[in-house]
């Protein structure tokens, strides 16, 4: 992998795992459009530290959010009135609905893992977050707030999760259209579907991290996947930031359609 390789991707990352489109997706196609070879122990190694960046990115856009939270989730446990107060009881919201994709991913590993060596399988996948989406936009309702977030809100949106453990289909589109099913405007679900990445992605992250401090690449390329990893927190900082502002007033057919656009182009390359 070389030094601009790395921050292309790191850019793809960084801007595609919060905007709707899918960041394993478009990892896995975006070497084949460049025709890239690259070494998948090197993509593997990569991949780990550009969903760290990302996870950080989100930590810091968060923090006051994620402060509060843990500050009553902690005084609730010792009060023990754990769901007396809004925050400690979105703290417990968040760790259920982790609860589908975790359960998923460990039970159906082989079979995540086979899809994501697969490029038809993203591209598939990319009409299906395509459909997501304007499910999400046509019968969502968009009236409820954060506040009125319920046990079965978070467990629903939590299943919609699940569904991002295929290539192609966004986590962040999948979790924001299961936000609309359930009537919430879509700055809140977007909100409560970045809050959920904190506990998803540092799960994974640690397990991932396990591997990858075993891996002999890790030191000898360590200055290229420096690059990929700064560029991908700076663009996924932004990228969170320019998605808020713009789901206060816009809607998500636009990535609805490039979603489509990007599945069907994919698919009909690969069955010339």
């Amino acid at each position: 992998m070389t030094f601009f390789q790395s921050i292309v991707l790191g850019i793809i990352q960084g801007a595609s795992e919060f905007l709707p489109i899918s960041s394993s997706g478009h990892l896995v196609l975006a070497p084949y459009f460049f025709g890239w070879d690259i070494d998948p122990r090197e993509a593997f190694v990569f991949d780990i530290l550009v969903q760290v960046a990302t996870l950080s990115a989100v930590i810091i856009y968060y923090w006051k959010d994620l402060v509060s939270i843990l500050n009553a989730f902690i005084q609730g446990i010792i009060n023990k009135k754990p769901f007396d107060d809004f925050n400690s009881r979105l703290g417990w919201y968040l760790i259920l609905a982790t609860i589908p994709a975790g359960t998923a991913a460990v039970l159906f590993k082989d079979t995540f893992e086979k899809a994501f060596n697969d490029p038809r399988s993203a591209a598939f996948f990319l009409l299906v977050t395509s459909l997501l989406l304007i499910i999400g936009e046509l019968l969502g309702k968009r009236v409820r707030k954060i506040e009125s977030l319920t046990w079965l809100d978070s467990l629903i949106i939590g299943i919609f999760q699940t569904l991002a453990l295929f290539p192609g289909i966004s986590r962040s589109g999948s979790t924001i259209t299961g936000g609309l099913i359930r009537k919430f405007d879509r700055s809140t679900s977007a909100r409560f579907s970045f809050l959920m990445a904190v506990p998803v992605m540092s799960a994974a992250g640690l397990l991932a991290l396990i591997d990858l401090l075993q891996s002999p690449e890790l030191l000898t390329n360590l200055p290229v996947y420096l690059a990929g990893f700064l560029t991908s927190a700076i663009v996924g900082y932004f990228a969170i930031r320019w998605f808020i502002g713009y789901l206060s007033s816009q809607s998500l057919f636009i990535f609805a359609g490039y979603c489509a656009v990007l599945g069907l182009g994919f698919l009909t390359y690969f069955s010339l």
